[in-house]
């Protein structure tokens, strides 16, 4: 006899984390086939949005923001610095480091990729009542908010 739970019980289409992963991919198909032709990408669109009312950041700051690690970012706006989209300048008050900044050309592109976003957010979310979309919006959170906290989950049995 089977327990309850037992491993050839595991249906995958009737759990959450399922439904979470596959909506989750094709969602961020959808956003980078939006930001790609203006030259971005859903991965940067924190420090965009950081970025975006013409102000400056540290690469600290901004991984901080971004919720990344420091070689992360540091890899991150590499790339957007090589493809036009970030500006660095010496920090004035950190000769260390330096502070980062949108290029004129991505803030002249960054309102068509909010648009796009936000329109493909309403597409998506048609049909929801304002409830259901706060709703939504706030599972999401604390489902996101327990990954990041810790690492969840039991680890497998030892072979032994």
């Amino acid at each position: 006899m089977q327990e309850d739970g037992a491993p050839h019980d595991w249906e995958p289409e009737s759990t959450v984390s399922f439904w979470i992963n596959v909506a989750s991919r094709a969602l961020l198909r959808q956003q980078e086939g939006l930001l790609r032709p203006l030259g971005f990408g859903m991965s940067q669109m924190p420090v965009l949005h950081a970025l975006g009312d013409g102000g400056s950041m540290s690469q600290k700051d901004l991984a901080r923001w971004a919720r990344v690690e420091q070689p992360t970012m540091a890899e991150m706006l590499g790339r957007m610095e090589r493809d036009g989209v970030v500006q660095r300048v010496l920090n004035p008050e950190d000769r260390r480091g330096s502070l980062v900044s949108l290029t004129r050309k991505a803030r002249a592109r960054l309102p068509k990729a909010r648009a796009a976003l936000i329109a493909l957010e309403q597409e998506l979310t048609e049909g929801f009542s304002e409830e259901e979309k706060a709703l939504l919006s706030t599972l999401l959170q604390r489902v996101a908010g327990k990954l990041a906290a810790e690492p969840l989950g039991v680890p497998p049995p030892s072979a032994g």
